[in-house]
């Protein structure tokens, strides 16, 4: 039939080409990553947490909003309008060893990626080799003549080429891509803890500050108050229990202010370390409470979108689909390897006519290779690799369910933190106006010592309670934008460095 016999070439040439295809460009076996379906959740918190916290008449007791759907900013820290801050934060990330050292492991990681790609190529080599040698006559000659003593000049190229039918080498390209996106979200998150960092230090300085200015106040009343005794005592109006224990309150308020000023000489050195310094090169930026601005509306973004944008739940994602992909290099390992081998050269005892005449060579070869026994070797790589696949599904289970608790427990120390700074100042007033008239009846005599020192510790009480809960305002709403994932993608695609197919230079 001649339209049969017109097709019959066409067909097997087809044929051909699609074994050579599949032989080349095979399935890739193991196991093709899924991500995971992102938790079906509306809210981060049960119903019980209210839109809005409390308000308190002292600077930081501001109401704050929960705003949901608005997208946390990249520059978080700015919310805070403190120029200082900002430029303390821009400063250290430029300067910061942690984050110099962090994006190194992500060129690392990504330079490990385009290695193994290499490997979808033939490696081709080439030698040249000179001798000079002497025969034994015992021997035949082992040239074509019957010379004995000889040079020997050899140059040739060398091809190998393992083809992966299988896909051993595209999933462990695949692993390393998840390596190196693990890396990237790794670098968000140093990126996210040094801003959070050095956010918390400037909040703890300012709170030091006020503390010590509280202990200074408290120390100056305690002070009045034993000079007032003093003079008492001198008239006779009061015994000397009443002076020695006014000493003894002096004292004490006295001995809280060294520890307080260790924190903040010691806060210093923290900043300076962050900032990438040494503790004597002294931040010159300062921080004090009143200026700092407490941030009313509060970004909260989509729950659903969260792990999306928390840096660790996606390094765990990523990690997760390294270990998927080890699963098929493992799988690929135990089915047949193909190889293909070829070399070409010339061979002369003159160096000019290794390629003239017959002295040419080459050769090519095919080989298969399959492993017949190996002691389950392969098998139980195989299943490690299995049993890795799924400690890291669980790893990242319990990272999205930290993060989710994390932001809860945030937005509750929030709503906790407003309802005792109100309480702090309106016991703090109370306590001011009860030392205030309990001095001026010492004045009078009309009350005991026990009396004023009793008014002067629940005072000093009072104050610190007041400057430390105005403190933690500050620091869960700076732990509440970390919690959140910190915005870094709203950030300029330039300066991304999430992306592992992106430049090796990441941010920089």
């Amino acid at each position: 039939m001649p339209g049969r016999s017109r097709r019959t070439p066409r067909l097997g040439s087809a044929i051909v080409s699609c074994l050579v295809v599949t032989l080349v460009f095979g399935c890739a076996v193991g196991p093709d990553f899924r991500r995971p379906t992102p938790p079906d959740v509306a809210s981060y918190a049960r119903p019980s947490l209210a839109p809005t916290t409390a308000s308190a008449t002292v600077a930081g007791g501001e109401a704050q909003r929960f705003i949901y759907a608005r997208d946390l900013s990249d520059q978080w820290w700015t919310l805070f309008e403190s120029p200082p801050l900002t430029r303390l934060i821009e400063q250290a990330l430029n300067a910061s060893p942690t984050l110099i050292s962090a994006k190194a492991a992500l060129r690392q990681a990504r330079e490990l990626v385009l290695a193994q790609r290499g490997s979808f190529f033939p490696s081709v080599q080439g030698g040249f080799a000179a001798s000079r040698q002497q025969a034994s006559a015992a021997l035949s000659p082992p040239l074509s003549t019957s010379e004995l003593r000889f040079d020997l000049y050899t140059t040739q190229a060398a091809l190998n080429f393992t083809l992966d039918v299988f896909g051993a080498n595209r999933r462990q390209v695949e692993a390393l891509l998840g390596t190196a996106e693990a890396q990237a979200f790794q670098l968000e998150a140093a990126y996210l803890t040094l801003t959070g960092s050095l956010a918390t230090a400037a909040i703890q300085e300012a709170s030091l500050r006020s503390q010590i200015a509280a202990a200074r106040e408290i120390i100056d009343i305690s002070e009045k108050s034993l000079t007032l005794v003093r003079r008492q005592f001198e008239l006779g109006a009061v015994a000397g229990l009443d002076v020695s224990a006014q000493e003894a309150s002096f004292a004490q308020a006295q001995q809280a202010l060294p520890p307080l000023q260790k924190q903040l000489e010691q806060t210093r050195n923290l900043l300076a370390a962050l900032s990438g310094r040494l503790p004597t090169d002294d931040p010159a930026e300062t921080f004090e409470m009143a200026s700092l601005h407490l941030p009313g509306d509060l970004p909260m973004g989509l729950p659903s979108g969260l792990v999306e944008h928390r840096p660790d739940v996606r390094a765990a994602e990523a990690q997760m689909h390294a270990a998927s992909a080890q699963i098929g290099v493992a799988l690929a390992n135990r089915l047949p390897q193909f190889t293909i081998t070829a070399a070409g050269g010339g061979t002369s005892t003159s160096l000019t006519q290794m390629f003239a005449n017959s002295n040419p060579f080459w050769v090519v070869a095919g080989n298969l290779s399959q492993s017949i026994f190996d002691g389950g070797t392969l098998l139980h790589r195989q299943r490690a690799a299995e049993a890795a696949f799924e400690q890291s599904a669980a790893q990242y289970r319990g990272t999205v369910i930290g993060a989710f608790q994390s932001v809860a427990d945030a937005l509750y120390a929030l709503q906790a933190d407003a309802q005792s700074l109100n309480a702090a100042v309106a016991s703090e007033q109370a306590s001011k106006a009860s030392l205030d008239l309990t001095l001026a009846a010492q004045q009078l005599g009309g009350v005991s010592y026990l009396a004023v020192l009793n008014a002067q510790q629940a005072y000093r009480q009072a104050l610190l309670t007041r400057v430390q809960a105005q403190s933690a305002r500050f620091s869960d709403t700076v732990l509440l934008f970390q919690s959140l994932g910190g915005g870094w993608w709203n950030r300029p695609p330039r300066q991304a460095a999430t992306s592992p197919s992106s430049s090796s230079e990441g941010r920089e």
